[in-house]
């Protein structure tokens, strides 16, 4: 499965990429929104991973970008932004999961997996 993962701390995209290659994800790893908007606007993932701290253009705001164009790639939210509030316009944005970080390695293989049924 070919993922992208948006992620722009170096440690912990290093660790998710390897970690997720190593479960049997093809990982495409861009460190800004603007690189993550054009990712996810492309095509040729089965699913994302995104953070919304990310730098040039945040990551909600990429989101609401590309659900307005009708991009339809399931989109896990990885991110630190915990409050209630926040994940609840991460969903409405058009997130088909909304995490928060930390999280297990087993435990995001597994909700991206599930999306990606879902969206077949």
């Amino acid at each position: 499965m070919r993922i992208l993962l948006a992620e722009d701390d170096p440690l912990l995209g290093d660790g998710l990429r390897a970690g997720l290659r190593q479960l049997g994800f093809v990982v495409d790893w861009v460190r800004d929104g603007v690189a993550a908007e054009r990712e996810l606007s492309e095509g040729g993932h089965e699913a994302a991973v995104l953070d919304l701290g990310l730098p040039m253009k945040d990551g909600m705001d990429v989101l609401s970008a590309v659900r307005s164009r009708g991009v339809r790639i399931p989109v896990l939210v990885l991110t630190a932004r915990d409050a209630v509030p926040d994940r609840i316009r991460g969903l409405d944005s058009g997130a088909d999961d909304y995490v928060v970080k930390p999280v297990d390695l087993h435990e995001l293989a597994a909700r991206l997996r599930a999306l990606v049924r879902r969206a077949h």
